[in-house]
């Protein structure tokens, strides 16, 4: 499938472009984007020019992950990354990180409210699962705005950058 681009109120979702990298460079500098999802520490710049230019481009033609970048309509600047990843069969898996200074003001809600529409309207889904690590309660907040049901911890689920195991929450939302 091409990328595609979707629009909100507030948000442009689209592919990265190579004018994107810098801006994916410095917004996977954070710490809590480097704990909390599966980026390489350090994150060099040669990440974000693979990310960008690689990776996604790869993963759209595809058809299992689709990524787009969220930029503010007012300023262009970079919001987040938000992606549907295929699990299995009509099950897509939600994944999202959002630049520090742009927390907080809803974009996150906002933007993969988008993407799961654009997936119900576009995919064959029956459900859209949502992980994080516990802990990460800024993900579980978007998630249960969005109307995903926790439905439980996983224990030791999975081995994050720091190199130890870690619990993970599982939710799920199922078609509107």
């Amino acid at each position: 499938m091409d990328p595609v681009t979707l629009e909100t109120d507030r948000l442009v979702l689209r592919a990265f472009a190579p004018a994107d990298v810098d801006a994916v460079y410095e917004a996977c500098q954070d710490e809590d984007i480097q704990f909390y999802t599966p980026v390489p520490v350090p994150y060099r710049r040669a990440d974000a020019e693979k990310f960008v230019g690689e990776k996604l481009p790869a993963q759209w033609a595809e058809d299992r992950d689709y990524t787009l970048g969220a930029f503010r309509r007012d300023t262009g600047a970079l919001v987040g990354s938000y992606c549907l990843t295929l699990v299995s069969r009509g099950v897509w898996e939600l994944g999202y990180w959002a630049v520090k200074e742009e927390r907080g003001r809803g974009y996150s809600v906002e933007a993969a409210r988008a993407l799961c529409d654009w997936g119900w309207a576009t995919l064959d889904v029956h459900r859209i699962e949502w992980w994080a690590m516990a802990g990460n309660t800024g993900s579980r907040a978007v998630a249960e705005r969005l109307g995903f049901t926790v439905e439980g911890t996983l224990r030791n689920r999975s081995i994050a950058n720091d190199g130890k195991p870690h619990d993970w929450w599982v939710g799920g939302l199922q078609r509107p």
